[in-house]
């Protein structure tokens, strides 16, 4: 076997991912038999991508839960994002002043949408940034 002169993370990472999700190693079942132990990521605002913070914060829970599950408890990590409504407007309003426009130049009910759409946006893209990291989550 060759072993290539460049590491490239997305090959493997692709290839390990699609091989848990097959196993389904992640998804938890109600066990009665087992001891329950949950954990739900505190939800990141979706004021955009993921940094360096989440991921560390998101690798010590990934570590705390898999040493559960390998303990024999009914483990269950449950992933989400918040929506966090001064944040995610404070970040519409920077983009919108990007485009040289501000908030009061649309009604409540159009600024709402566009700011219903940017979390949906940015909801999934943080959702498939923490499943492209490996998290444990029960997807």
């Amino acid at each position: 076997m060759e072993i290539p002169k460049i590491y490239e993370p997305k090959n493997v990472e692709a290839k390990w991912l699609k091989e848990w999700e097959n196993k389904k190693l992640f998804h938890s079942e109600p066990d009665t038999s087992k001891k329950p132990f949950s954990i739900v990521i505190p939800p990141p605002n979706v004021t955009g991508s993921l940094h360096i913070g989440h991921a560390l914060n998101n690798l010590l829970q990934d570590i705390i839960i898999r040493f559960k599950r390998m303990n024999g408890f009914n483990a269950c990590w449950i992933p989400g994002t918040d929506h966090g409504g001064i944040a995610t407007q404070n970040v519409m309003e920077k983009e919108l002043k990007k485009q040289h426009k501000k908030r009061d130049d649309f009604s409540r009910e159009e600024f709402v949408k566009m700011m219903e759409g940017w979390a949906e946006k940015t909801g999934e893209t943080i959702i498939s940034q923490l499943h492209k990291l490996g998290c444990s989550c029960d997807w």
